[in-house]
């Protein structure tokens, strides 16, 4: 079984050796346990479902590796299908994201998504509690996390809400992390923080993978802009659930061969350029050993399913997989931007992707769908 402290000390160690933390972080790593901040029951993410951990010698395994550890499935409800709602996130994600944040004394932070109170924690242990704010939608995660931070005589603020409303009550903010992925930036979070304050947060997106992004308010406290900061994946914000839409027409299926490579759209980069390109069009990948196949749906009905071969099946009204291509040759054309080339601004009227700077806009693609080839007339 793994030493408790030998297993946090080594996880610690492990952070520092990544450039995860400045000496002032890894002070307040070395005395913020991870264990302190998990319930009795604990889940892995296996492939299709969470898998409750049931020994002593799994659980201390999963605690000091570098793996998000589930604490709550299913909003809590009994007999679900396992499906992780809450989670003591992945060490040097969280790492990653405080050293964007880049926290300086006597600042004060809001944090959306309490869960377990962990990451309340370490803030608190850098700013102290008086600074840190905490939302949380689900009353039964807040008051679990207030007795673990309690138990470590910490007191942050804990406030049960909707993440998306932020805290306005406690504003103005200079700091603001999201723990939990946002499929768009609330402008009212942009309001709640001061001029050159900072937002991090995960963004989800539909089309394959979501990725961080740091924001910085202008002057003028009237937008906030910044660069993506490499893929992220976390539980959106219940409030931001996506929905499944209709489900494809199978029956009249048509075959094709792909002109681009299912692997080859399997970037960052243009992941977020497509779901720029193609909002609503969800993109998800499978893969069984080193076999690759990707699946796109429009939530409409229309669909295809490619191989690493380039046999390509698509099913409904639109050739779906033909947008797909085009705006890759787009991308391609650009010099194929990885993600760190891109950015997003939010301002009062919304939010825009951009591409190297933020006026080179990727606006949504205006054309109706294009009918598919094999379409009957």
């Amino acid at each position: 079984m793994t030493n408790p402290r030998q297993g946090h000390t080594a996880l610690v160690q492990s952070l520092d050796e990544r450039g995860l933390l400045t000496p002032s972080w890894r002070a307040v790593w070395e005395r913020t346990h991870r264990e302190a901040y998990l319930p009795a029951e604990v889940w892995r993410q296996d492939r299709d479902r969470c898998r409750p951990v049931t020994t002593a010698a799994e659980r201390a395994a999963l605690v000091y590796s570098d793996e998000p550890v589930v604490t709550q499935v299913d909003d809590g409800a009994e007999g679900g299908p396992g499906i992780a709602t809450a989670s003591n996130s992945m060490p040097s994600m969280v790492a990653r994201m405080l050293q964007l944040l880049d926290v300086h004394d006597g600042q004060r932070v809001l944090e959306i998504g309490t869960a377990t109170g962990y990451v309340a924690a370490l803030l608190s242990a850098r700013l102290g509690d008086q600074n840190v704010t905490s939302v949380e939608i689900d009353a039964s995660l807040t008051a679990q996390a207030e007795r673990n931070l309690s138990a470590a005589g910490l007191r942050p603020q804990l406030v049960v809400t909707d993440g998306e409303h932020g805290w306005p009550a406690g504003a103005p903010y200079d700091r603001i992390i999201a723990t939990c992925a946002l499929r768009h930036v609330p402008y009212r979070l942009i309001e709640q923080l001061r001029p050159g304050g900072v937002l991090v947060t995960p963004r989800v997106g539909d089309f394959w993978c979501g990725a961080l992004v740091r924001l910085t308010v202008g002057e003028d406290g009237m937008e906030a802009s910044g660069r993506f900061a490499g893929t992220a994946t976390y539980m959106p914000m219940r409030s931001h659930r996506g929905t499944t839409g209709a489900t494809p027409d199978t029956s009249r299926p048509r075959s094709l061969g792909a002109e681009v490579l299912p692997q080859e759209m399997i970037t960052p980069g243009f992941a977020l350029y497509a779901g720029a390109r193609l909002p609503g069009v969800t993109l998800t990948e499978g893969r069984e050993g080193t076999y690759l196949r990707v699946w796109v749906h429009d939530h409409r009905g229309s669909g295809a399913i490619a191989d690493a071969e380039g046999t390509v099946t698509e099913f409904g009204d639109s050739s779906l997989w033909g947008e797909v291509e085009a705006v890759w040759q787009e991308w391609d054309k650009l010099d194929r931007p990885t993600d760190t080339d891109m950015g997003l601004t939010v301002a009062r009227s919304g939010e825009r992707v951009w591409v190297r700077n933020p006026s080179w806009r990727v606006d949504p693609l205006q054309s109706p769908p294009v009918p598919g080839p094999h379409s009957p007339t």
